[in-house]
């Protein structure tokens, strides 16, 4: 493994972990949630206010800044960091499953995908070469192996796509060329338990400093998302992370610790957050209803972020309502600081011991707002 990239474990309980994997530009403290920055921002929130949450890993989106302004002006400016004022670290996915999203768009052959652009309607390819090479200009800390992301529940089409992403992860492994990132494998397979053991034992026989875990979170039901998490944590090497891709509820947090998963990411807390809603942890409180009309109280009495800190729900109402950017903001900020103070509490409760009566407790808080 790259000196750069070492992954120490604290203390773990049965399968959950805390430790601390070390980048080129900071140390990231897991089991953590990473916000989403698609387009190299997370929607309507600064780097400064990032900071002031405490977030320490942030994704950008492979596909959408290949696209637009393109990885070679980005480059030229001096990489995502710089470019979007973040010096923390910074994880890129590859593409693929944007790219696998676009149905009726692209056509997918053994050595790469061709696919039209949601902008302008050009026709473009990647491969797991051209992927890999994207991503080494835009710089992140963290990159993503080129993967195919098949239908959850369709054997045969997860048969195929497992033969071609491992083969793709083998040519991702062989174009990296910068030691100043990490790149991960991802394991696939559907919610078939053979194909899902199959893989993650393939990708963990190449070496990758990190595995990610791909493919859930698409449509299948939560138990067997469980099911899939715990034949891969007996498989995945115990001394790499492991990082489950596009999931942020708070429930499917504390299930994915609890299997054996260190890092993860979802824009959930920001698309919510333009859609009116507020999380907590036992559910969501949808701010545009007129019971909130003059409720002087806060999204939650005890939290502590800077929104419940400062505003009312009658105030958050009235921001929706006359359409003011503001509400996007201030309701992104309780979001994202309640998922990083949930991360937070699950990473103490793994280093005091007791993270099995904590977890209890948030699912029997969960059962009584239900």
């Amino acid at each position: 493994m790259n000196a750069p990239f070492e992954f120490t474990i604290s203390a773990t309980h049965q399968r959950a972990r805390a430790g601390i994997f070390h980048t080129p530009h900071g140390p990231i403290q897991t089991p953590i949630f990473a916000p989403v920055g698609t387009q190299a921002t997370v929607k309507s929130l600064t780097p400064a206010q990032l900071d002031e949450l405490g977030a320490t890993l942030v994704l950008a989106n492979t596909y959408h800044l290949y696209l637009r302004p393109g990885e070679a002006l980005i480059d030229r400016l001096g990489g995502l960091h710089t470019f979007m004022q973040w010096p923390r670290p910074i994880l890129t996915d590859s593409g693929g499953f944007q790219v696998f999203s676009l149905a009726g768009t692209r056509k997918i052959d053994e050595d790469g995908v061709t696919f039209k652009s949601h902008i302008d309607g050009s026709f473009h390819r990647l491969t797991p070469e051209s992927s890999v090479a994207i991503q080494e200009a835009l710089g992140a800390d963290i990159i993503m192996a080129f993967d195919e992301c098949a239908p959850p529940d369709d054997r045969a089409y997860n048969e195929r796509a497992l033969a071609r992403t491992h083969a793709w992860a083998e040519r991702c492994r062989l174009a990296h060329q910068r030691r100043d990132q990490a790149l991960f494998g991802i394991v696939q397979g559907g919610v078939f338990a053979d194909l899902r053991a199959q893989s993650a034992a393939y990708i963990a026989s190449l070496g990758f400093p990190g595995n990610a875990i791909g493919g859930l979170s698409v449509g299948e039901t939560k138990a067997e998302m469980h099911a899939m998490l715990e034949t891969v944590d007996a498989i995945l090497p115990q001394e790499k992370p492991r990082y489950l891709m596009g999931v942020g509820s708070p429930a499917d947090l504390v299930n994915g610790v609890l299997r054996g998963v260190d890092i993860f990411d979802c824009v959930l807390p920001t698309r919510l957050a333009r859609h009116h809603a507020a999380i907590t942890r036992t559910g969501r409180l949808n701010l545009v209803n007129a019971i909130h009309q003059d409720d002087p109280r806060p999204i939650l009495e005890s939290c502590g972020c800077y929104t419940c800190q400062h505003f009312s729900r009658a105030y958050l109402r009235h921001l929706i309502l006359a359409k003011e950017m503001l509400a996007a903001t201030l309701l992104t900020i309780h979001n994202i600081h309640t998922l990083l103070q949930l991360m937070g509490d699950l990473r103490q409760s793994i280093l005091e011991g007791t993270l099995e009566p904590f977890a209890a407790q948030f699912f029997a808080d969960q059962e009584q707002t239900s």
